[in-house]
């Protein structure tokens, strides 16, 4: 009932037919974007789009088939719109100010292109596949700084623009939310890459945003100058700090790359008492392997990757079956678990 009343509550839009930013959406430093009660975000309708497409299949299990008729018909509106007014040719916009501007768009001098209305593009399921790989690709040409190893929220950053997006524009420019690398948003980025199956492209980018590599010499750990065994919140593309690292022990980050390792480089999820697997490693991994605590169980799990027309299959203990996931018990003992999945053409 609560995630109705939620649901129902955030029902506002604007002329696009998009959701109302307010004084901000993920980005709360963008708050005064629509803080008149005009503005709309695009990005928030992707989210919104996703929320009641997975709501819908919750209200269904409670019975509640004439709520989730309505997620279904809302998010098709909500789809059509985005398609109509959140396309800017290469990319999606962000968001409309209060008076109608576009951000995130081609037009703007600063903030031309916005990270997570790409990522979510994919993530939501909401874009069509040629505009989705296309945002994505617009993602990495734009946004993705392999000199410096980082992902940037976006580019180029708010400095002397009007309208005024808020206090974002208070960082210095290339700092944090501001077109540094904000690695909340950059993970997105990772996980919608492997949505798309750009296997290889995962790999390098999770190399590159990795801690690890920001201080593997002498050399780079004068530039990185933070712990390289956390996650930052934020990596520095400001011109006198470059590769910096900003807020560190950041658990949105660290969150966020714990669940893109599993369930998007390993392809892990669990649903109910079954185990799926998507895996999106290197093909010239040989395997992955896992240890998996279910209830009182342990299942010692190893993943292959099929490169040809075999269709999945698994081995659990002397038995064999079908298809990409496994049945899980809380039966007390331990699980030797093989599982092989094919990797779409």
């Amino acid at each position: 009932e609560h995630c109705v009343r939620a649901i129902n509550y955030s029902r506002r839009f604007g002329k696009h037919g998009l959701p109302l930013i307010g004084s901000g959406d993920w980005n709360d430093g963008m708050d005064r974007v629509g803080n008149k009660g005009q503005g709309e975000s695009v990005w928030l309708a992707f989210f919104r789009y996703s929320v009641l497409l997975r709501f819908a299949e919750t209200a269904n299990g409670y019975d509640d088939a004439l709520f989730a008729e309505t997620c279904k018909q809302e998010a098709n509106t909500l789809q059509k719109n985005i398609e109509t007014s959140g396309w800017d040719g290469e990319w999606y916009l962000r968001a409309y100010f209060d008076d109608g501007t576009p951000l995130g768009s081609k037009k703007n001098k600063e903030c031309s292109i916005d990270a997570i209305a790409q990522s979510w593009s994919v993530l939501s399921g909401a874009a069509g596949s040629k505009r989705r790989k296309l945002a994505m690709a617009s993602l990495e040409k734009y946004l993705v700084k392999r000199d410096l190893k980082i992902i940037q929220l976006l580019d180029p950053p708010f400095n002397v623009s009007d309208p005024n997006p808020g206090y974002i524009k208070g960082y210095v420019p290339g700092v944090r939310e501001n077109g540094g690398q904000y690695s909340h948003a950059a993970i997105w980025a990772l996980i919608a890459f492997a949505a798309l199956g750009e296997r290889e492209k995962v790999w390098e980018l999770f190399n590159m945003i990795n801690p690890l590599r920001h201080s593997s010499d002498a050399a780079s750990m004068q530039v990185y100058k933070v712990e390289p065994y956390v996650m930052a919140a934020d990596v520095y593309a400001n011109e006198t700090h470059k590769g910096r690292g900003g807020w560190t022990w950041y658990t949105g980050s660290s969150g966020w790359m714990y669940q893109f390792i599993l369930g998007s480089l390993l392809g892990m999820k669990l649903k109910a008492n079954r185990l799926k697997f998507k895996p999106c490693f290197p093909l010239d991994w040989p395997s992955v392997s896992i240890e998996y605590h279910y209830g009182t169980s342990t299942y010692k799990i190893t993943i292959f990757q099929l490169n040809d027309d075999t269709p999945s299959w698994w081995k659990m203990d002397d038995k064999k079956g079908k298809g990409d996931s496994v049945k899980l018990n809380d039966d007390g003992l331990e699980h030797d678990v093989q599982i092989y999945i094919r990797i779409p053409a």
